[in-house]
């Protein structure tokens, strides 16, 4: 149970037992809310439960706030307990106790940190989905790190989870990703042919056109455009979607599953969820094609399902996707990860959701801003050299892909920094921090931190301090042992954040505050001491602890936990 869980029930307890010998009048406790103060002094923990008991009670806050200090003692993790006016209790955690979670959090090791919010329930992460046309653009990799990194923190809060990645493979635009490919192939093949208008431009369609080549060879070359394309641009996807799962592997993202949106067509799953509609009288025919009533669910307008060209509307892939997530493949919550320029759509889920009888709160759309690349280049009038963004790829030919980014960064940098911002921020990436190697740069500043209790805990057993089994937690009282323990301890607290706000970029702020406390206490704490072997030996499983609570948070994030650096 998280510390402000246990705070939590003791609580309630202490409210039960008031009532129970007749201090306070008996009345249903109302919901608990604890706190963190801003400030230490003033506690780990603040409840204003005496507040919202005023009428309950029909007596003043600071006096059933007074009744409650009473009824609790200093025992399990609550120091002490001080009421402030107008009626808050604040809770000191019990300083032997904060020790004493030294070997708690070594006996559960790798495991540190996991919560039971989930119980089980499944939840699908939709991210990436990039149309597979080709390469990924660096702004992706938000995205990617964005839903990973949520689904890491479901499955430590207990949730089953399953990664997927939506592939649009049908529409206006794989057509014109077939006609542009047959054109490189036949171009290849010496014919004299024309790409088609609104083309894909980039060196990498000469390059997915000459491995059609090779693998099928010239029976596509007397094939007229029309019949050729649809089957090229299969091919093509298939090349694509190769390349995506070798390249978001780079930075530890995988998919349990690719999902077509032509399936959804070819299945006929579109067909039978459209005539259910229709059944429950949910469609309309105006205009020569079939709109959706969403307005009878509060939308200002309805939708097409149907045009009038007999070709889906905008939100029909839409409708039949999450009827299959929901419906048929049954998932307690869905989770889609889009960048912020599909907020318009986010806005119309919900209706589309009511629409198919699902309750829109089991939907989740997490929405990113936008990714800038800078760095310094030459001022082309002589003077210091200007920060500039980075527009264009040579082989992507319109944007940087996530690849040439790749070339530049870590994968591990790559993640943490695009979950260093809120969703709802955008990102100015800064190439020449990310690679620097100092602590101004919070990527490095995070991963040294495990470095060097790596590095201790060698030197520990090169010195003779390798057994520290034995070593007695109790002797950790300085405010920053403690003060570190205290950081430890918000993990849990953190990972529920995450879940609740769908909002990982509390992970990388948590790690650095982790860092910064580490290194504070190492400072001033000398761990190696032959002068005081025993203090050693504690301090040892402090680092030890250290440790495990570092290298969870990095692997929440995706990232690894360097021994050196």
């Amino acid at each position: 149970m998280m510390v402000r869980d246990q705070v939590a029930a003791r609580i309630a307890r202490a409210l039960a037992a008031a009532q129970a010998d007749g201090a306070l009048p008996a009345f249903e406790a109302p919901e608990i809310v604890i706190d963190r103060p801003r400030q230490l002094e003033h506690g780990d923990f603040s409840t204003n439960v005496a507040l919202r008991a005023t009428k309950l009670a029909r007596m003043a806050p600071l006096a059933i706030a007074e009744i409650l200090a009473a009824q609790l003692p200093a025992e399990g993790p609550i120091g002490a307990v001080a009421v402030a006016p107008p009626g808050f209790l604040n809770i000191h955690l019990s300083e032997a106790w904060l020790a004493a979670q030294t070997d708690a959090i070594r006996a559960a090791g790798a495991g540190y940190a996991d919560v039971e919010t989930g119980a089980g329930q499944r939840v699908q992460v939709e991210f990436v989905s990039a149309n597979p046309t080709g390469p990924l653009h660096f702004g992706g990799a938000r995205n990617a790190a964005i839903g990973d990194t949520l689904a890491r923190a479901l499955e430590a809060a207990g949730y089953q989870v399953e990664r997927e990645y939506y592939l649009n493979d049908a529409g206006t635009q794989i057509g014109i990703f077939g006609a542009t490919l047959h054109a490189r192939y036949c171009q290849l093949l010496g014919r004299e042919v024309e790409v088609p208008e609104g083309a894909y431009p980039g060196a990498y369609m000469e390059d997915y056109a000459a491995r059609i080549l090779q693998a099928e060879g010239e029976r596509f070359l007397d094939l007229a455009p029309e019949a050729a394309a649809p089957e090229m641009a299969r091919l093509g996807i298939a090349l694509v979607v190769d390349y995506l799962r070798e390249l978001l592997a780079t930075i530890d993202v995988r998919f349990d599953r690719w999902y077509s949106e032509r399936s959804l067509y070819d299945s006929g799953l579109a067909e039978r969820v459209f005539a259910d509609l229709k059944a429950r009288g949910l469609t309309e025919e105006r205009e020569g094609a079939t709109w959706l009533k969403t307005s009878d669910f509060g939308s200002d307008r309805d939708e097409v399902l149907i045009r009038s060209s007999g070709q889906p509307g905008y939100y029909a892939s839409d409708v039949v996707y999450h009827y299959d997530k929901f419906v048929n493949r049954g998932f307690d919550q869905v989770i889609d990860v889009w960048a912020v320029d599909h907020q318009n759509q986010a806005r119309r889920m919900p209706f589309l959701m009511q629409a198919l009888g699902l309750d829109p709160a089991r939907l989740s759309i997490v929405l990113y801003d936008l990714v800038k690349l800078v760095k310094l280049e030459p001022d082309e009038a002589g003077g210091a050299p200007v920060k500039r963004e980075i527009k264009m790829s040579k082989r992507a030919g319109t944007f940087v892909a996530l690849e040439d980014l790749l070339e530049d960064l870590e994968p591990d940098a790559v993640r943490f920094l695009m979950l260093a911002r809120s969703n709802e921020q955008a990102i100015e990436l800064d190439l020449d921090l990310a690679r620097e190697q100092s602590n101004e740069n919070p990527v490095y500043y995070v991963q040294y931190g495990h470095a060097r209790i790596a590095s201790i805990l060698r030197l520990a057993v090169e010195r003779g301090f390798g057994d520290y089994e034995a070593g007695d937690v109790g002797r950790l009282v300085h405010p920053l042992e403690l003060a570190l323990l205290r950081e430890i301890l918000r993990l849990p607290e953190v990972i529920e954040q995450v879940i609740a706000f769908r909002a990982p970029h509390h992970l990388p702020h948590y790690a650095q505050g982790l860092a910064r406390c580490f290194h504070a206490f190492y400072h001033d704490c000398q761990v190696l001491d032959a002068e005081a072997p025993e203090l050693s030996r504690a301090r040892l499983k402090l680092v030890d602890a250290s440790r495990i609570a570092l290298a969870r948070v990095l692997d929440l994030m995706g990232m690894s936990a360097p021994e050196r650096m």
